[in-house]
């Protein structure tokens, strides 16, 4: 992962399995900037799971524009709500303004799986 050491990007991925494991939901997660519009680039990314799109999140962090996406497929919409990820990008944009970025990163995917987990 772009921008992370090698400990920081062990620590990132442990949580994206821990939220898959607690949600039965994938968690996908870009880090770096996006080829055209953010959101458009994130749809993008979202599709290409193909088949497991219905159960997957994607969290886009445009690091260097100071943008953050979360798109959600069907089935993992019914279990994440528009606010629950709006109060989710909240916080982290507030973790990565105070240039938490590693902090954002493992507040957000870990909340997003527990919120999963409890509509589960």
């Amino acid at each position: 992962m772009r921008g992370l050491t090698a400990a920081q990007a062990d620590d990132v991925r442990k949580a994206l399995h821990t939220a898959e494991r607690r949600s039965g939901l994938r968690f996908g997660l870009f880090l770096g900037e996006p080829v055209g519009a953010r959101r458009h680039f994130a749809e993008r990314l979202h599709a290409a799971l193909g088949d497991e799109a219905d159960d997957a999140v994607v969290v886009l962090v445009d690091v260097a524009g100071r943008g953050l996406e979360i798109v959600t497929g069907a089935n993992a919409r019914r279990r994440l709500t528009d606010g629950a990820c709006r109060l989710t990008a909240m916080s982290m944009a507030t973790a990565f303004s105070a240039g938490d970025l590693v902090g954002g990163l493992l507040y957000g995917i870990a909340a997003l799986g527990e919120q999963a987990t409890a509509r589960h």
